[in-house]
């Protein structure tokens, strides 16, 4: 019931940034999915049962991965039909060949917000889609976060300023800082890409710089490495952190050392973690991406988006305490089955409540009140209603947790 009324805020927040709710289909040719990069071991293939014990050939067929890649396709498949740019969300599960420990899961809910586009997509978008998590976060108080920002367009041209030819490489490495630590991430860089001390301790340098607002980019440019790529990365950067400077310091943070490691990420990229347990895994992550869809159907089509891990938020907030069961059944009323009463009174009654607005449940045996009223007790129902005996007689409530019984209509009684 939580995970539902999570669910209800989440799209009231999406949707008051008008975007439309799509859902696409669970099973994707591997192909397809594939394009995400790095993720072939993680994506569970699709068989037949009984299908022939002989057959070797490769699977065709998988369950996705995230939701990114699939709504790529589905844009493409119908973009005659879209208008653009395009505003989506969307809330669906997702599967992943984990093991499962805190944090990651097999099957698991996962809610995304992109926006694609046939031109280029304005800047202003990539400071609202980190707003728009932050303020769906907010609304389901799963908070506080601290969002982590960077940019592809940095890290390339820094490292290519730097002689390094295989950036998507330097890229990946740098994205296991968090799991394996600087002097890890050194070694990786000098085995794999044959860096010297010099190199790997500028990498390094980069990847240490931190802040709040946009002075982090005269700190990269202290560093010395020029490139063209380098500066359009950083206007930009300093675009986006001027844009969210008006949000208390320490929710958006401009970390340069956040890379993505999915290959199709071109631009700002972002990564969010609670405030409150800054080693449990990202709960929050995206970018933007300019050929991800256009890969699909040979044209450009840009897109920006995050995706929020709503099932790791859940799990972590259950584990400490921060999300407390309540009732067990969205029940308002419960019409017993008041002794010798013919069953269309109970029925009508039960109707009467719901046709304006409320939840009844209506106990349909004749049984004894006190088996009737443990009933509602263990759901946690809060009323309950006692038909009269016969039609036309007087109707009573009970109020569960006040014990009070009072006189009541059907057509005219509210809860208070």
């Amino acid at each position: 019931m939580v995970e539902l009324e999570w669910i209800d805020k989440l799209r009231a927040v999406f949707e008051s940034f008008g975007f439309a709710s799509i859902e696409t289909r669970s099973v994707e040719p591997v192909e397809v999915l594939l394009k995400q990069g790095d993720t072939d071991k993680e994506i569970y293939s699709i068989g037949r049962l009984l299908a022939d014990p002989d057959d070797k050939a490769e699977p065709t067929y998988a369950l996705h991965y995230d939701m990114t890649v699939p709504m790529a396709r589905y844009v493409a498949a119908n973009m005659n039909d879209l208008t653009f740019p395009f505003k989506r969300y969307q809330i669906q599960k997702a599967w992943r060949g984990e093991r499962p420990q805190e944090g990651r899961f097999r099957e698991f809910l996962q809610c995304d917000v992109d926006v694609v586009d046939t031109r280029e997509i304005p800047l202003h978008f990539d400071a609202e889609i980190p707003v728009i998590m932050h303020e769906a976060v907010n609304a389901i108080g799963a908070g506080p976060l601290v969002t982590k920002i960077n940019n592809r367009k940095v890290l390339e041209g820094y490292y290519a300023g730097l002689g390094i030819t295989d950036t998507a490489n330097a890229i990946r490495i740098i994205d296991k800082l968090d799991k394996i630590g600087a002097k890890g991430v050194g070694t990786m860089l000098g085995d794999e890409l044959g860096l010297d001390g010099d190199a790997i301790a500028k990498v390094l340098g980069l990847a240490e710089i931190r802040g709040n607002d946009a002075s982090v980019v005269q700190r990269v440019k202290a560093l010395g490495v020029k490139s063209d790529l380098l500066d359009q990365g950083l206007d930009e950067l300093h675009f986006v952190m001027r844009e969210l400077e008006r949000y208390p310091e320490g929710t958006f943070v401009a970390d340069l050392s956040i890379a993505r490691g999915l290959a199709y990420y071109t631009g700002t990229v972002y990564e969010a973690k609670f405030a409150d347990f800054p080693d449990f895994p990202t709960v929050c992550g995206g970018g933007r991406y300019d050929n991800l869809v256009g890969d699909l159907i040979n044209k450009r089509l840009p897109g920006i988006g995050i995706s929020i891990g709503l099932t790791r938020i859940f799990a972590k907030l259950m584990r400490e305490g921060r999300i407390q069961a309540g009732r067990k059944a969205p029940t308002d009323i419960l019409v017993v089955h008041t002794q010798g009463a013919p069953y269309s009174v109970i029925r009508e009654t039960a109707g009467a409540l719901r046709a304006r607005g409320l939840k009844v449940e209506q106990y349909h045996e004749d049984r004894k009140l006190k088996a009737q009223l443990k009933y509602a007790a263990d759901k946690g129902i809060p009323w309950i209603w006692f038909p009269p005996a016969e039609a036309g007689g007087e109707h009573q409530v009970k109020n569960s947790a006040t014990r009070d019984q009072t006189p009541a209509d059907p057509a005219t009684w509210l809860p208070e």
